[in-house]
């Protein structure tokens, strides 16, 4: 059996050590992250690439992307354009990037990719989050295959939500995980 290599896919400005992003790859030793050059001023095609070169590097294993924020529109790219053994993915409150952008940071990752993903997804979301309406989430998990999950009112679900490590989101990428055959 492939051993499993779970990456870490950050958003803009990368997960800061209150996220739960951090916390859940400081509990786990063995997973990675994706260390864009420019957190700041994201590229899209430069951020998909990265991805691309962090992924071939996790050759026989079987693969599951952690994603957050703009990662979760990373790993949308990504998708149209490569395959790897991708196993599932775990897309956390992707931003809008068309329609009444907030982050205008983001708007080089428009269009949303509407190519459903060729692995397992489940998509979280919050009814309260600044960057991307509840009805757009399901939308996206719609385009994508997602199962999509809405958590309530938890902003941007982010370290300024203050989940911590997020246990609600443990419980929600374990079953994930098994739906996998993880």
């Amino acid at each position: 059996m492939a051993e499993i290599q779970i990456i870490h896919v950050p958003g803009l400005g990368n997960s800061g050590p209150e996220h739960w992003q951090t916390m859940w790859q400081q509990q786990d030793p063995i997973s990675i992250r994706v260390e864009q050059a420019d957190w700041d001023n994201p590229v899209c095609s430069d951020w998909v690439e990265t991805l691309q070169h962090v992924i071939a590097e996790a050759t026989n294993k079987e693969i599951v992307l952690v994603a957050h924020s703009l990662g979760c529109m990373t790993v949308a790219h990504w998708a149209r354009k490569y395959k790897a053994n991708i196993k599932a993915a775990f897309l956390v409150a992707p931003p809008e990037v068309e329609l009444n952008v907030e982050l205008k940071e983001v708007m080089g990752f428009a269009p949303f990719p509407t190519t459903k993903l060729p692995f397992r997804s489940m998509l979280v979301a919050s009814s309260d989050d600044d960057y991307l309406t509840i009805e757009r989430a399901e939308y996206l998990a719609g385009l994508w295959g997602s199962e999509f999950v809405n958590v309530g009112n938890k902003g941007h679900i982010n370290s300024y939500s203050n989940i911590g490590d997020w246990p609600e989101g443990k419980q929600l990428f374990s079953r994930l995980l098994a739906e996998a055959g993880l």
